[in-house]
């Protein structure tokens, strides 16, 4: 989660969908207000208790907009534009599956092939690992209250990312700077090459609310020939 006080925004980080991205290009509004130096000491020692964010003065990278809620003052939470980013489930699965192959091998030990690693992610007995749990999650529980209801003010898109990022930078009033890319995957293809029937089924079961409540689909290739 990224909070800026001095242009009042709340970016809600769900795991795989260009955040890191977006973090980068935002986090210079972090501290502009005139309470940014006592926020940024707060921080440092949040930074140095164990284990962190022991003293609740910051967020963790991936906390839920429910949890912000519940912990700012509501004229404080009301007043953000609060925003995420969302991503297509199947796509999400293959960029995982790329990032943990590439940052920590040591995770997919036995796993030869992306059916392995669905097979494994979504396997009910396998013990909790937080590189397959964190991009497994449902994407809706970010942007929810307890009631379901969506308290975010924006869903932007991973797959109109820039263009949904240029709307984010007019909502909050500031120019544009440049987005980068990073993490990105160099050797993957268009993601439904990556599936069969299947597992196509496999991720829809596992994502049904995601999908019913971000209207995503998964779409033939034929669809964009």
């Amino acid at each position: 989660m990224l909070i800026s006080y001095s242009r009042n925004f709340l970016f809600v980080h769900i795991a795989k969908t260009g955040g890191t991205s977006l973090r980068a290009a935002l986090r210079r509004y972090r501290w502009g207000s005139w309470y940014g130096a006592p926020l940024w000491l707060a921080s440092q020692v949040s930074q140095v208790t164990r284990p962190r964010h022991k003293l609740g003065l910051k967020f963790p990278r991936h906390a839920k907009a429910i949890a912000a809620k519940e912990m700012l003052p509501e004229k404080v939470y009301t007043g953000f534009f609060k925003f995420a980013i969302v991503r297509n489930p199947w796509d999400l699965q293959v960029s995982s599956f790329h990032h943990i192959r590439r940052e920590k091998p040591d995770v997919m030990k036995g796993v030869r092939t992306f059916r392995d690693f669905l097979k494994l992610k979504f396997d009910p007995d396998r013990e909790y690992d937080y590189m397959l749990d964190i991009s497994a999650e449902l994407q809706h529980e970010y942007i929810v209250d307890l009631q379901g209801r969506v308290i975010v003010d924006f869903i932007g898109r991973y797959e109109n990312l820039q263009s949904d990022y240029q709307t984010i930078c007019r909502r909050i009033g500031v120019p544009p700077p440049a987005l980068p890319h990073l993490r990105k995957a160099e050797d993957r293809k268009d993601y439904r090459s990556y599936y069969d029937a299947e597992l196509v089924d496999l991720v829809a079961t596992h994502y049904r609310r995601d999908l019913d409540l971000l209207a995503y689909q998964f779409e033939p290739a034929d669809d964009h020939g």
